[in-house]
């Protein structure tokens, strides 16, 4: 393990690292930055994050052989230009020294706070995940249903961790950016696998957090990667029209400028932006499904004019409404209705001049922060504020996260995992439907009003009894459409959800979070019943090993069987119904592998561990008495022990010693002076054969006793002195009979299996 670096003071000039050739300007890019907002002590403990890191990092290079340190300078870069808080920076610089550099997470906590200490943990966790999953894939090509099946596992462990502090996938996030955009120094194989992953994953999940910006960049970066030959003959497409395309744009500009801000008197900023390569790539294969040709497409490029004020965004629309006429159908107002990221902006593509197709975006400053940043415009900094961030507004939007989370507690299932994660986040096929109070909630392409009430709460869903959708009554498994507004109607009395809904035919859930939940809220229900069920399934164990000599309760039982409580043992067989003939068999053999070892591990403990070593010579049939090796064993007709029954010695008088079992009659009434013969004996390893005196209770019926006898020799038992005795004026039968079997497992065997004959009603062990 390395050695933990020591905090460097920054006033402490000749002890800071030196030799920073290579990765000087990045550097000082990073705390530029963080000059331009942050105060001076938060500057400080940034510049001892970035210390505390580069003596971590020490030695270590990166696979193009710049220092190790160039890599956290420019996560934390990438953080620090969303002026995020100092924790989340310091975090950025210090996200690889627990995985990388042997630090401990403890060590983090003293020096930087437990809020820097869970984000490097987080990260950390997300990393190992990440590392397993790639060791898995290089160590069986052979099943591409093993590397989706880690992947998946990947994807849910990623958002159960993130789920402790979401602002952890801001840095994992800022990391992948990083690593793709230096993907160029790993080896072809390593190149398409992350690029994939970046494509399937990591891009959906920055769109899913409504930062834009990074979704296209990783999307672009990981487009090169995967279709080399397709990404530069997109990039020569678009060079071809380079300088067409730009001075048609400025043309477009100048004349927005002259009609908003010089004409309306509208405060705003007008720019073109080029759309980014994936997105063109994606629309020129629409295009070739259509029949159409590349030079066919003309909004390569957007207008983007961005205002103080909502008000001022509709005035800006109406005037080039007003200029150019609309395309039909390629009006979007996601400033009324945002998407469920919080992106707000209003679109709209017009004929602008020489009658070309232009898109226009329109947006208010503010939402042009959203619509950049996302998810972490939530916890971006602000003077006098906190690291907190807008708690409310950022759990708005991740409402699909918690989802996630729910699913995973509920259902072991990975395939419903992915299924969730592919309908809320890799998914584009969504619908934005509405509450009665004008609120947007953006559902999958197929969700009922259920879907609806569960998205809202959880509560909700299951107490609703009827929906209400655009002012009509409607069926609960109604298909929601683009634009709906939804009213739900919900039980006065407390009610849980019909089970109807979980029927996949009838459609009354689509969405995987509403099932997780609706499976969840039976679960808890049906675990009371299970319970109930489960300890009348115990009590006929409990009965048996009763008649088989064991005087065990279900808490000893819960215990054998490595259940934390009674509780879940009695769930556990209430909801699998196993039959107590299993759970005895469990029960035994947990005996027999336990009694002995404990009270061997009890004398080992006690320091007799001469007493311990026997040798062969101190076992008579299977008993090791502690303290008397090589003493004469006898088996007492009075309660007949087998091997795994819990033993006691008794000392006799010239006879050497009987092995009772502890339970015996005898054994129990004992007087003071005879107690101080009883000494500590213990079943060794080896099975010898041992009679086991047996009474079977039942109807009279001719050929009973051949069908015991039968049982007890396709066990392959001795059987020895039967007697049967007979009850006229109750038409029952009573047989007595000794066996000599191997232990208690064969012997609960003969039970079940006596007790199944025809005409038997009760079988146990006498003396």
């Amino acid at each position: 393990m390395a050695t933990t670096p020591t905090l460097v003071s920054q006033t402490s000039k000749s002890t800071r690292p030196s030799n920073r050739n290579g990765y000087e300007r990045s550097l000082t890019e990073l705390m530029q930055e963080v000059h331009s907002y942050l105060a001076t002590d938060e500057i400080e403990f940034v510049q001892s994050a970035y210390e505390y890191a580069y003596l971590a990092h020490e030695g270590q290079k990166r696979q193009s052989g710049e220092p190790y340190i160039t890599h956290p300078i420019a996560v934390s870069l990438r953080l620090a230009k969303l002026h995020l808080p100092t924790d989340l920076i310091a975090a950025g610089l210090l996200h690889d020294t627990v995985e990388d550099c042997g630090v401990e997470v403890d060590d983090i906590r003293k020096e930087f706070g437990d809020t820097v200490a869970l984000l490097v943990d987080g990260v950390t966790k997300l990393k190992q995940i990440e590392l397993k999953a790639i060791d898995g894939g290089s160590k069986n090509r052979r099943h591409a249903e093993d590397r989706e099946q880690r992947r998946i596992e990947s994807l849910r462990k990623m958002f159960v961790t993130a789920g402790d502090d979401r602002r952890v996938l801001l840095i994992k996030l800022a990391d992948r950016m990083h690593n793709i955009e230096t993907l160029r120094f790993t080896s072809e194989e390593q190149q398409h696998r992350i690029a994939r992953e970046t494509m399937d994953i990591y891009a959906p999940l920055a769109d899913r957090l409504g930062m834009n910006d990074w979704k296209w960049r990783l999307e672009d970066s990981a487009f090169y990667y995967l279709d080399r030959k397709e990404y530069r003959n997109i990039s020569g497409l678009v060079k071809r029209k380079r300088r067409e395309r730009e001075e048609y744009t400025s043309q477009a500009v100048d004349i927005l400028k002259e009609s908003i801000i010089e004409n309306a008197g509208i405060q705003a900023s007008i720019s073109g932006r080029a759309k980014h390569l994936y997105s063109i790539a994606r629309k020129k294969r629409r295009y070739e499904e259509l029949g159409r040709t590349f030079d066919e497409i003309h909004d390569l490029t957007a207008l983007r004019v961005i205002t103080e004020s909502t008000s001022d965004c509709y005035h800006a629309l109406g005037i080039v409404h007003g200029m150019w006429p609309m395309i039909e159908g390629t009006f979007d107002d996601y400033i009324s209705k945002p998407k469920s990221n919080g992106y707000q902006s209003l679109h709209t593509t017009v004929r602008g001049p020489e009658n070309t197709p232009l898109e226009v975006q329109i947006r208010s400053r503010e939402m042009h922060e959203i619509a950049e940043q996302g998810f972490a415009a939530h916890w971006a900094y602000k003077q006098g504020g906190n690291n907190e961030g807008d708690q409310n507004a950022s759990d708005r939007t991740m409402t699909w996260l918690k989802d996630m989370v729910t699913i995973d507690d509920v259902s072991n299932d990975s395939h419903d995992f992915y299924e969730s994660v592919d309908q809320e986040i890799l998914s584009n096929d969504q619908i934005q439907v509405f509450t009665p109070a004008g609120d947007v909630i953006e559902l999958p392409s197929g969700a009922t009003p259920l879907d609806f009430a569960y998205r809202i709460h959880t509560e909700l869903g299951h107490s609703t009894v009827g929906a209400v959708v655009n002012g009509k009554l409607v069926p609960l498994n109604t298909a929601l459409q683009p634009g709906d507004v939804i009213e739900i109607r919900k039980s006065r009395t407390p009610r849980g959800p019909s089970l109807d809904w979980q029927d996949a035919e009838k459609r009354y859930l689509a969405t995987n979070s509403a099932k997780a939940k609706v499976r969840q809220w039976f679960s808890r229900q049906a675990r009371d019943t299970n319970i109930q069920q489960g300890r009348q399934q115990l009590r006929r164990v409990v009965d048996q090993l009763s008649r088989m000599g064991h005087d065990v309760d279900a808490d000893e039982i819960a215990e054998l069987m490595g259940y934390a409580t009674t509780d879940e043992l009695f769930a556990d067989l209430g909801k699998t119904h196993q039959q107590p003939s299993v759970i005895v068999r469990i029960v035994i053999n947990a005996i027999d592998e336990q009694r002995p070892e404990s009270i061997l591990e009890a004398q080992l403990a006690e320091g007799e561990r001469e007493a311990a070593r026997v040798k062969a010579s101190d076992i008579s049939r299977g008993v090791i008495v502690m303290g008397l090796p090589g003493v004469q064993i006898n088996f007492p007709q009075c309660c007949t022990p087998v091997y795994g029954d819990e033993i006691v010695g008794y000392l006799t008088r010239g006879r050497g010693v009987s092995a009772h079992r502890t339970n015996c009659h005898n054994v129990r009434n004992l007087d003071d002076d005879d107690m101080e013969r009883l000494v500590d004996a213990a079943w060794g390893h080896f099975e010898g054969s041992y009679p086991a005196r047996l009474r079977v209770e039942g109807s009279d019926r001719m050929g009973l006793i051949h069908d015991i006898s039968g049982i007890i020799r396709d066990e392959k038992m001795n059987l020895h002195k039967m007697a049967s005795g007979e009850d006229i004026g109750r038409g029952s039968t009573r047989i007595d009979f000794t066996v000599y079997t191997t232990g208690l497992e064969q012997l609960a065997r003969l039970f079940n299996r006596l007790e199944s004959v025809p005409g038997v009603s009760h079988v146990r062990r006498i003396s």
